[in-house]
């Protein structure tokens, strides 16, 4: 199977994505913290200017409504979202705003986000983004921008046009989000592209995720998921904070059932030259069996030459090694429950 040239760019060198078609929402106003304290999973208040996290907005029965990466731009926070949940979340957010100083817009058309990521991606980024003139910030060199945790995010300049630079690691490789004005997102686009950062297309950057071992919502997680289900719950949810919507599941189902769930997400791979099953291809425990769970994202590893896959699992099942049956129209495709990351990355997601 031939293998794209973004891949090898991408866990060699830097790929870039456009990722402007995912949701960008500003919550604005001086208690714009505590309000989102309240509804998101993470710890929103502890967020200095310059930190972010992901976290989940749930349903009260505990189920996600959405996952997202959250920036406290200093003046505000930024929220990058999923494009099928954009306006849903914005007409919740400003549904619940009585008497509170906080004012939620949607910046989605305004701004153009893209994607850096391989282990050349921080000096490309750096290359690119310059400190503003006069009293702006100074310059954040490849270095110490290759050495933020995720979601660490700094404002440099490009043309003139501030731009939000947050690290990123979807792809299990070190990456980067830039958010700016959707006025110079071609500009941006191309001086990355001349600075070494080849094109990666959605397909392709869903084989990176993959390989990293990284859930994605909705492919992976959608309203009918628990947090604790997808094995989300290290990165998004704070064990420490006040309440929240959807808390009393959660602390119920980890407190009183040890975090025990009935089905877990795992990664499962399968034999070389097998054929691709298809997201949705059910597995059981032998050929014919009842379903045991369902998977979610597959793709075809040129890493690992084999095809490789998320799906659920009933939670006894979960343990690496075991051995699975998918069923894909009407093969019988053999395949076995793998530790993720599938890859031996740096800064991969990890995980059963």
């Amino acid at each position: 199977m031939p293998v794209p040239p973004s891949y090898h760019a991408a866990r060699r060198a830097s790929a870039l994505i456009d990722l402007s078609a995912r949701g960008r929402i500003a919550v604005g106003g001086d208690e714009r913290a505590s309000y989102l304290q309240g509804l998101l999973t993470n710890d929103i208040e502890a967020l200095s200017s310059g930190d972010g996290c992901y976290a989940a907005y749930l349903t009260p029965q505990g189920r996600m409504l959405a996952d997202m990466q959250v920036l406290n731009l200093g003046e505000e926070l930024l929220l990058d979202v999923h494009p099928t949940v954009t306006a849903m979340l914005v007409d919740r957010l400003r549904e619940f705003v009585f008497t509170e100083d906080v004012t939620v817009e949607d910046r989605t058309t305004r701004w153009a986000a893209f994607g850096v990521h391989g282990p050349e991606s921080a000096r490309v980024v750096s290359d690119v983004v310059r400190p503003g003139v006069g009293d702006g910030p100074a310059a954040v060199g490849a270095d110490e921008l290759g050495g933020y945790p995720e979601y660490r995010h700094w404002i440099g300049h490009f043309e003139g046009v501030p731009v939000v630079t947050a690290r990123s690691d979807e792809t299990g490789e070190v990456g980067f989000i830039l958010y700016t004005d959707a006025r110079v997102g071609a500009a941006l686009e191309d001086a990355l592209a001349k600075a070494g950062a080849t094109q990666l297309d959605a397909a392709t950057f869903d084989l990176l995720r993959v390989e990293a071992g990284r859930p994605a919502f909705p492919a992976d997680m959608n309203q009918g998921t628990i947090p604790l289900e997808a094995g989300i719950e290290d990165r998004a949810i704070s064990m420490s904070k006040g309440c929240y919507v959807g808390q009393e599941v959660i602390i119920r189902v980890l407190h009183r059932g040890q975090g025990r769930v009935g089905r877990r997400l795992v990664g499962i791979s399968f034999e070389p030259n097998c054929e691709l099953p298809a997201a949705g291809a059910t597995l059981s425990t032998f050929a014919g069996g009842a379903s045991v769970g369902a998977i979610t994202s597959s793709v075809w590893s040129p890493a690992l030459d084999r095809p490789i896959a998320l799906g659920y699992v009933k939670r006894d099942l979960a343990k690496p090694d075991t051995e699975l049956v998918a069923t894909h129209g009407e093969r019988q495709l053999s395949c076995v429950v793998t530790r993720r990351p599938f890859l031996p990355l740096p800064n991969a997601f990890q995980a059963v």
